[in-house]
């Protein structure tokens, strides 16, 4: 008789995700742990070195995760912003209501996909980064919006066009409750979406006037596509998308009946610039939600964001950490000079950087040491390079621990991760839906 792979639902509809059960779908778990429900399975609270998990496996530190969420939710409270965290970073759920508990007034989306993600799992509030002009996806939305009072959906507009193709969806839907809607102001000249003019803003606003189906409530962009970004260039335009905001409220074009305005951006580089521009509007005729959009915050990463991250420029708001550690065991030791592990580019982001040689652990004592000498040099699909110096220690069978850079693409190779704290014990795992 065939496995019930599907979790039970709460009595809200969520699914129950400790209820699925452990199969062959998910890498690196213990073979032994097949046909257990992930709840019991996290219950048994096993060793990710002793406990029968096969390499590679990508872990999460339990206590890096915990101190981001609770430095981002400080640091948002700090600066009076809300904060809908990006979750295309990592689409599991569980984080996502991590983050809800440490303060997110909801999650943001790129995509339609995300959105049915997210309302699969109760998320009442989100904000999608894009302009939707698909009429499938917008005839789901239009069922939920009209399904769910509580439901707040915020999306971009950034054409007089896409204005036309949402109403005429939302006309042909039968949608009962307009969608609110945000123009986006482009970066620049060169940079990816959004209306390139503060002209052309005006006219999609009109436009959205024009659409009843539809709801301005604010103004929004991405600093991260400004053209040579530094904190001046991004505080210029910063100030370009506030004063849109003004310049609109003045002109009379948000309806009271919104209850408050949103402006919102805010990537993961630059939202020390967000903060400190948003702390510059001026009152308006509504109050304002000053909205982030930060994601890579949750897991941070070895490489890109670990230059990135504002907190480099402002070091005594606090420090994110690391929490990705991909675990691969050295399977070859041709040369001297060269090792090769069983992890490679189905496991470990490179799009940015290449994995972190961090620590080793011995196959013969279990002990941890520092990769000393080690250098990851290229990838191929399942194996590691490595370069070894003449004074490495490293030998086959021996577990290489290695950070990673970019969160987004660390994230979409993994369905379910190990939550694992400090002592090597799994506490939890976080399933992903891409």
């Amino acid at each position: 008789m065939p496995l019930d792979l599907e979790p039970e639902r709460d009595p809200d509809g969520r699914p129950d995700l400790a209820d699925e059960r452990v199969d062959h779908r998910f890498k690196g778990l213990p073979p032994d742990a097949e046909g257990l429900t992930v709840g019991a399975l996290a219950a048994q609270r096993r060793n990710l070195f002793t406990g029968g998990f096969t390499t590679p496996v990508l872990a999460l530190s339990a206590e890096s995760v915990d101190h981001n969420l609770r430095l981002l939710e400080t640091y948002a409270e700090r600066h009076g912003l809300a904060f809908a965290p990006h979750g295309k970073t990592s689409m599991a759920p569980q984080l996502f209501d991590r983050q809800i508990e440490h303060g997110a007034w909801g999650i943001t989306a790129a995509v339609p996909h995300q959105a049915r993600v997210y309302r699969a799992h109760g998320i009442a509030r989100i904000f999608l980064a894009n302009e939707l002009v698909d009429a499938v996806a917008l005839r789901w939305l239009a069922a939920e919006l009209d399904a769910d009072p509580g439901f707040r959906f915020v999306c971009y507009v950034d054409s007089v066009r896409g204005v036309e193709l949402m109403d005429e969806a939302l006309r042909a839907a039968g949608a009962r409750r307009p969608v609110d809607v945000v123009v986006e102001l482009g970066a620049g000249d060169g940079a990816r979406t959004g209306a390139r003019t503060e002209a052309d803003c005006a006219a999609v606003a009109d436009a959205v006037a024009g659409a009843r189906t539809l709801r301005l409530v604010g103004v929004a962009g991405y600093e991260g596509e400004v053209p040579r970004a530094d904190q001046d260039r991004v505080r210029a335009w910063l100030r370009r998308l506030t004063a849109l905001a003004a310049e609109f409220d003045k002109a009379g074009r948000f309806d009271a009946g919104i209850g408050e305005i949103v402006v919102s951006a805010g990537g993961s580089a630059w939202f020390d610039t967000v903060a400190e521009v948003f702390a510059e509007i001026p009152d308006l005729s509504l109050p304002v939600l000053k909205l982030l959009r930060s994601g890579a915050y949750v897991s941070h990463d070895s490489g890109h964001y670990r230059t990135l991250t504002p907190f480099n420029r402002v070091p005594e708001e606090g420090a994110l950490e690391p929490a990705f550690r991909l675990w691969a065991q050295v399977v070859s030791r041709p040369t001297p000079e060269q090792a090769f592990t069983n992890a490679g580019k189905r496991d470990a982001a490179y799009d940015l950087h290449l994995p972190e040689a961090q620590v080793v652990r011995d196959a013969r004592t279990g002990e941890i040491r520092p990769a000393a000498g080690i250098t990851v040099t290229g990838l191929s699909d399942q194996h590691g390079w490595l370069r070894t110096e003449p004074d490495a220690d490293l030998e086959v069978g021996d577990w290489l621990g290695m950070g990673l850079s970019h969160p987004c693409t660390s994230f979409d190779k993994w369905q379910l991760i190990p939550l694992v704290a400090a002592d090597g014990t799994v506490v939890d795992y976080v399933r992903t839906f891409f």
